[in-house]
């Protein structure tokens, strides 16, 4: 009989099982279907790591559009600077990039999977590996997990960490949402965010910006009115089915929460020049054309934009590259200039849940104990990580999610299996 058991070994499930073994349970087992531990940890951050975010517990919460006001209460007990700490304290020394993102100063995933493997080893926590679960029996007292090779293991208390259905190549394949529902919970619909967006525009399918990146561009999802539900300045990509990059990642949710309410296709809209009122740059284009009649309208604007994005917008407004600004009429320019502002275009799907970097829906955070990590619903059961309706945007906030809830999931199970 193990004191506390916990299934996944992603960020989640190795913070939870340290925790447990630091909290008095001795005999601790971790369950893992694959070959390694730490799998998402290794890819994430492009590689090296981006452990977690330096920003105050405010913002962080804010970057955790996905119900992260529930981690108050576990923020209270652990949060982002007790992270950093606790990484410091295993010997892997951090450093703060843009936008508060943390990263270990070796740039090597591999140094902090390994910190948490050698502590692991340190508090003799037990590892099954290649070691897929095919279903959890709930009792009173204990809980009984059966192996896909019959193998049966009986536990005191159960922490679920076997995070959602993004990334599969990882081993997140959204086995546990299953055993959830077993245990009483309800699962809130699941889909993808943190993901690229697909669009049926000419321009996509003609493959005339694939790979154009546009820098600090004010990104903005619309509501069926025509208002923005969300804005995000920051770098995007056109690729050859639609579009990627940061800027879209974030974005991305507001738009598949659309089409999950039937709207499709849904409105995007550039604002190439955020820096600038679209007034301003009206009057410098006038002055330019006016200085300047016999050169073309696309020499004079060069550079505002990039030029692959200028040319486009060039012949949705019917300029042709020839065009001077002698012979030009000036409500092109102004409609022109809109569109350096706001130029509108359609997505009609994002990428599959496969896809996604991370998976929206989960376990319902209203049927778990906000400052334990604990199940309302079934005793001595814990959740952890992605398997929660919780999610945030890239940049080391899911992380954060994921080793603060695994920290108080892992804790308070090793007390419940002592009481």
């Amino acid at each position: 009989m193990y004191d506390v058991t916990v299934i996944g070994g992603g960020p989640s499930g190795l913070m939870a099982a340290i925790a447990a073994a630091e909290n008095g349970a001795t005999k601790t087992l971790l369950i893992e279907k694959g070959k390694k531990l730490g799998k998402k940890l290794a890819i994430s951050g492009g590689g090296r790591c981006n452990v977690t975010n330096r920003l105050p517990q405010e913002e962080i919460i804010k970057h955790i559009p996905g119900n992260g006001r529930f981690l108050y209460s576990a923020f209270s007990v652990f949060n982002n600077y007790d992270i950093i700490d606790f990484f410091e304290n295993l010997g892997v020394n951090l450093k703060e990039e843009d936008h508060g993102r943390m990263f270990p100063v070796s740039n090597q995933s591999k140094d902090v999977v390994n910190a948490l493997l050698s502590r692991m080893d340190e508090l003799h926590i037990e590892v099954k590996k290649e070691s897929p679960v095919e279903t959890v029996h709930f009792g009173d007292r204990c809980h009984e997990i059966e192996l896909k090779t019959k193998e049966r293991i009986q536990t005191k208390a159960l922490v679920l960490a076997v995070g959602g259905k993004s990334v599969p190549h990882t081993g997140s394949a959204g086995d546990g949402y299953v055993w959830a529902e077993k245990a009483g919970h309800t699962i809130t619909e699941l889909y993808p965010t943190e993901v690229p967006l697909i669009s049926q525009e000419t321009f996509i399918q003609q493959k005339s910006l694939q790979g154009l990146a546009l820098r600090d561009v004010a990104l903005s999802v619309l509501n069926p009115k025509g208002k923005p539900i969300i804005t995000h300045r920051m770098d995007m990509l056109f690729t050859h089915f639609g579009i990627s990059g940061p800027a879209v990642l974030r974005c991305s949710q507001f738009a598949v929460k659309q089409f999950m309410k039937g709207h499709r296709p849904v409105h995007m809209q550039i604002d190439a020049m955020p820096d600038y009122k679209e007034n301003k740059l009206l009057e410098e284009a006038r002055k330019l054309m006016q200085q300047h009649p016999k050169r073309t309208v696309k020499n004079l604007l060069k550079g505002w934009v990039p030029e692959r994005y200028l040319d486009l917008l060039l012949n949705k407004n019917n300029i042709a590259i020839e065009d001077r600004a002698t012979n030009t009429a000036f409500e092109k320019i102004q409609q022109l200039i809109h569109d350096f502002k706001q130029f509108t275009f359609t997505v009609h799907d994002s990428q599959s849940i496969e896809k996604a970097f991370v998976t929206g829906g989960g376990v319902s955070v209203k049927e778990i104990i906000p400052n334990t990590m604990g199940s309302k619903k079934m005793d001595r059961l814990y959740f952890s990580g992605e398997i929660l309706d919780i999610h945030g945007y890239t940049g080391g906030y899911n992380i954060t999610s994921a080793l603060v809830t695994g920290r108080i999931a892992g804790t308070n199970a090793a007390y419940d299996s002592m009481a």
